[in-house]
């Protein structure tokens, strides 16, 4: 539900042991000694009785070089998670993201198989939360590609006194009669006092017409789904509560996620790795969706105790009906076996859902939904950065991540994580354009070089100073001259160096359409605090044209009119900072070199006249594997609480 608001939810503790347990064989059991019977005094003292010898402890069995490959990734993924956290705390949200990007990278690329191998999957998953962690947080304060998550319907919930107007009651058992709802409709004192709450408070009105608006993007697609999986269309609107239709939205407290709110941990069909996670893909995360209200209600046989289910865990659902006899939500829920929040929960949904039966009524006549996302989708098996999407299709790249938002990376995922190809979304109309030019670039080059449409004020020379390349270099990759003039020149491909190696050899940059200060301090892998400080600049804007320092500039000390043997005494006894300059060196000295470079050819020479298929705009910004069994088994729901998960 409420999105920033703290709530019960089970969120198992994840601990790290770093060594192997040793087993341990017990002791022998010692025998009786006897003592004999004598009733004459002794004369000399008894002698000692010696302890039976006790069995040595087994030796713990040996460590194979493959428990020693695990525990040695495990120490190397500790390391870089203790320092992204260290940077986390610091606000150095883009360090932090490098820090843990190179965890998780480090497991993928072991070898080994994560998930057979407890520490090596608890590990993993741990990493996963710090960047799940770490995404809250980039939301939150706004990232430079996304608007900070809203507040959600349900935050007002906490606030309802369920104060009922009957001539409010009277006109909404009127108008229900003629309502059309897939789902059981009721109008009672506890849906009345959300209606009075949405219609007649302003904060309340306001945070349900943001969620309804935003719901125009996705109702289509929703409502598809839904259909496809054969559960009721109205259930669409428990994203009203869940994350006022933000397919981003995350909560600190519970670790919930995605449009639904699914747990990071739980099977519901969602892939979850380093680079993506789709509780934040808005189809396939509403495809679980649906396929898990389906399976609850095959459980519980009721959709108010479904939904209940949804919020609660339908384990505790089933034994607050057990425990009553009353298989009835209205009826736990007057006997007090509900939660407050879930007693909250259905009676929001369904005043949400008969307000936007009728809007005009309850005073929401400015309502104006916000048009569908649309997009076309490209199958890809390779890794590309959405920077080089965004220059290949004429885009901004807050659009691109947009469309994209199961990315938890600036690129999409290798190839050696896809057991499917991804669905990279692009602007509708521009999946050619995209196929035509990305086939230009070689795929090993498709996460760091760049790709420019050339405008008559260009030369080689502009912009290789502009992307920081060589002109002999750009010249080269586009098979021109090195004098050549770029008249019948459409675009160039950029061969931009590794990341690693960009910082080390310039020290401004000149700032492009659509670059952000997280974009430029992602490109060449300094903080967003560095910029700040070193640009005297706050937020994450900048303009197109403006240079930008990508490391530590040489301050020089201002003159002074005094005169120099003056100036000296003043400065007597202090000690001297370090320049800037010296500082700067000595970063570069540490800087890791960039791989050797690679002479590719490629033709630069194309028409003008490229671009996006007319009349083609950019608009706007695989299910569960569980299936209901046979038997009414609990299952903890996407937010089940902590007494659930621990089986009580």
């Amino acid at each position: 539900m409420g999105i920033f608001r703290n709530r019960i939810f089970g969120c198992i503790a994840l601990a790290l042991p770093l060594g192997w347990a040793a087993g341990l064989t017990g002791c022998g059991d010692r025998q009786a000694i006897p003592v004999a019977q004598d009733n004459q005094p002794q004369t000399t003292a008894p002698a000692i009785q010696q302890p039976a010898p006790q069995p040595l402890m087994a030796a713990p069995p040996p460590v194979s070089p493959e428990q020693r490959r695990v525990q040695l990734l495990i120490e190397q993924a500790e390391r870089a998670v203790r320092s992204g956290e260290a940077h986390y705390r610091k606000g150095q949200l883009v360090q932090a993201k490098v820090d843990f990007d190179a965890a998780v990278d480090m497991m993928l690329a072991s070898g080994l198989d994560i998930k057979a191998d407890p520490l090596l999957d608890e590990e993993f998953n741990r990493v996963l939360d710090a960047v799940n962690g770490l995404e809250m947080e980039a939301l939150k304060q706004g990232n430079g590609f996304a608007p900070p998550i809203e507040p959600v319907p349900a935050d007002v919930a906490n606030d309802v006194t369920f104060e009922v107007d009957p001539n409010l009651v009277a006109k909404a058992k009127e108008e229900l009669a003629t309502t059309k709802s897939d789902l059981p409709l009721v109008i009672n004192d506890y849906v009345a006092g959300f209606i009075n709450s949405f219609a007649n408070s302003q904060r309340g009105h306001n945070t349900l017409k943001h969620s309804l608006e935003r719901s125009g993007r996705y109702k289509a697609m929703i409502e598809r789904v839904l259909n496809e999986e054969g559960v009721p269309q109205d259930l669409i609107y428990l994203a009203v509560a869940e994350s006022a239709f933000q397919p981003r939205a995350l909560n600190g407290g519970s670790g919930a996620g995605g449009m639904w709110q699914f747990m990071p941990h739980g099977d519901y069909g969602l892939v979850r790795n380093g680079y993506v996670d789709e509780r934040f893909d808005p189809e396939k995360s509403t495809r679980a969706y649906a396929k898990y209200m389906k399976f609850i209600y095959d459980q519980l046989g009721d959709w108010y105790l479904a939904m209940a289910g949804y919020d609660w865990g339908s384990g505790n659902v089933q034994r607050a009906v057990q425990k009553t006899g009353y298989a009835d939500y209205w009826e736990l829920y007057k006997r007090n076996n509900l939660p407050g929040e879930t007693k909250n929960y259905v009676p929001m949904i369904l005043a949400a859902i008969i307000i936007t039966k009728n809007p005009t009524q309850y005073g929401f006549t400015d309502v104006e939904l916000d048009p569908p996302i649309t997009y076309d989708t490209v199958p890809i098996d390779y890794s590309v950065d959405l920077r080089l999407v965004a220059d290949v299709v004429d885009g901004q790249i807050s659009e691109i991540a947009a469309l994209n938002p199961s990315l938890l990376r600036m690129t999409t995922p290798p190839a050696s994580l896809l057991t499917e190809p991804f669905s990279l979304h692009l602007p509708a109309g521009t999946a050619a354009l995209y196929q035509k030019r990305i086939a230009e670039i070689p795929a090993d080059k498709r996460t760091q070089w760049r790709f420019h449409r050339v405008t008559s004020e260009d030369s080689l020379s502009s912009v290789a100073q502009n992307f920081r390349v060589s002109v002999e270099q750009l010249a080269q990759v586009n098979q021109l001259e090195k004098g050549a003039p770029l008249t019948n020149v459409e675009s160039l491909v950029i061969p931009v160096a590794p990341v690693a190696s960009l910082a080390a050899h310039h020290e401004t940059y000149k700032a492009r359409r659509g670059d952000t200060l997280v974009t430029i301090a992602d490109r060449f892998g300094v903080s967003l605090d560095d910029l700040h400080q070193w640009n005297r600049l706050t937020g994450t804007s900048v303009m197109a044209g403006q240079r930008i320092h990508v490391e530590a500039p040489v301050r020089l000390a201002p003159r002074t009119r005094e005169p120099a043997h003056n100036a000296s005494k003043r400065g007597a006894g202090k000690k001297s900072a370090p320049s800037s300059a010296a500082d700067s060196e000595k970063a570069q000295a540490e800087t890791k070199e960039g791989a050797a470079k690679k002479s590719y050819s490629y033709r630069g020479r194309r028409r003008r006249g490229g671009g996006r298929e007319p009349g083609a705009a950019a608009k706007g910004g695989a299910g569960n594997t569980k299936k209901p069994g046979e038997t009414k088994k609990a299952q903890p729901g996407p937010k089940s609480n902590a007494k659930e998960k621990r089986g009580n």
